[in-house]
């Protein structure tokens, strides 16, 4: 969540970094009037409060000296201020509360040195990574590689569910599930601690880490219980410390998770139709870091260059990108992501997103740490490591063969 006090204090500065991530202007606009609102209210509060604690004081100076009459009378006095106080709270109350719906609908705010720019084009390329095959032959597109193998069954995911549900098949669900091994081993090597999560979870989870109530239409809600089925294991590693203050943290905490993964994709209507790049339910190995604020970039490289290195050892080509402003995620305020080369349709295809949030889900979680006597809100990072099934469509179209077989990375040898 936003810091409210940054952007009531620092109103057009932080709006004018805000509006280069898009954000509807008139949502900040009904913020500032209820700052204003608040503003004569709390100091008509604080007024009140000086008053009656003097008062106070009186009452005990004429009870101490027997004037009880005196005394009585500035009770009533005393009395009728609280009274006004209480309604003062209220409406107060009242406020804040509508300042808190307000800010769960507020981007987080992009750090300085994130590109401005409006969509996916304005990204910055950082670096390419190994070089894209030649291939002496017309590749196929993995659909067609995984229907000729018999790897993949589409028609059989729609029977069992709808559309963009596939069943695996053969060495396509061993290959699956050597890379979720794989990437699991990898991540711990590189100092991770491997969790095994739930795939459902509650509201609260869901609020905490920005998915709600924002994204609440591209999520699936389990009918009769306030469960949802999670979009990323990020939801259910970040919250793990909910409303905590960690003990003993000298340094960041690393975790890996495998997990199903369930989005209803909306918005993406008639994107990706064919394969599996894009479905409703998909397998992820997923980066979560905590830390304190001084760790954070340090940290976030080090994400950015395990994701990037667990791709190199596949020996699949990528490409690093800087989001721009008007691409960055809803809690991101930097985003790195990683795009993986697709020889049938020519071009790289994201396959990570490692993002630093800062204090922003810290802030709706409230996940804190001492500092000395001091709660200090703690930074978040996730990042996906990777996407399963677009790293199996990344590995079937730049390992295919002529014949149309598909060789398997050597680091995967000993999973099959």
């Amino acid at each position: 969540m936003i810091d409210l006090k940054l952007l009531e204090n620092n109103y057009e500065e932080t709006k004018e970094k805000l509006l280069k991530k898009g954000v509807d202007e008139n949502l900040l606009e009904e913020t500032k009037v209820l700052f204003e609102m608040q503003r004569p209210l709390k100091k008509q509060m604080e007024e009140l409060q000086a008053k009656r604690n003097s008062l106070s004081k009186e009452i005990g100076k004429f009870m101490k000296n027997k004037e009880i009459d005196k005394a009585n009378e500035i009770k009533k006095e005393v009395e009728e201020i609280k009274n006004n106080i209480s309604l003062l709270e209220e409406e107060l109350n009242k406020i804040n509360n509508e300042l808190t719906l307000k800010a769960l609908s507020i981007p987080n705010i992009p750090d300085d040195d994130v590109p401005v720019g409006a969509d996916e084009n304005d990204n910055v390329e950082i670096k390419k990574v190994l070089t894209p095959r030649k291939f002496d032959f017309e590749p196929k597109p993995h659909d067609e590689l995984g229907v000729n193998l018999d790897w993949l069954d589409f028609e059989k995911g729609v029977k069992l569910a709808k559309s963009r549900f596939t069943v695996f098949k053969k060495d396509a669900a061993r290959l699956e599930r050597a890379l979720i091994n794989y990437m699991l081993d990898f991540n711990r090597s590189r100092g991770y601690e491997e969790v095994y999560v739930p795939f459902m979870v509650n509201r609260e989870t869901m609020t905490a880490t920005g998915q709600l109530p924002k994204f609440e239409e591209d999520l699936f809600k389990i009918e009769n219980e306030d469960l949802f089925l999670i979009p990323t294991a990020e939801v259910p590693l970040t919250n793990l410390f909910r409303d905590e203050i960690i003990k003993d943290f000298d340094k960041p905490i690393k975790m890996t998770a495998y997990t199903p993964c369930f989005r209803k994709e909306a918005g993406s209507y008639g994107r990706d139709t064919k394969g599996i790049i894009r479905q409703h339910q998909f397998d992820k190995v997923e980066l979560v870091c905590i830390t304190k604020p001084e760790d954070s970039d340090k940290v976030f490289e080090e994400m950015v260059q395990t994701a990037s290195d667990l791709l190199t050892s596949l020996n699949l080509p990528h490409r690093l990108l800087n989001l721009c402003t008007g691409d960055l995620g809803f809690s991101a305020a930097k985003t790195i992501d990683l795009e993986v080369w697709i020889p049938s349709q020519n071009q790289y295809r994201e396959i990570s997103s490692v993002s630093n949030v800062r204090e922003f889900q810290a802030r709706r979680a409230k996940i804190r740490y001492k500092d000395g006597k001091k709660n200090i809100l703690a930074n978040t990072l996730n990042g996906s490591s990777l996407a399963v099934g677009r790293t199996l469509v990344a590995i079937m179209e730049n390992f295919q063969t002529k014949d149309g077989k598909i060789e398997i990375p050597e680091v995967l040898h000993k999973y099959l």
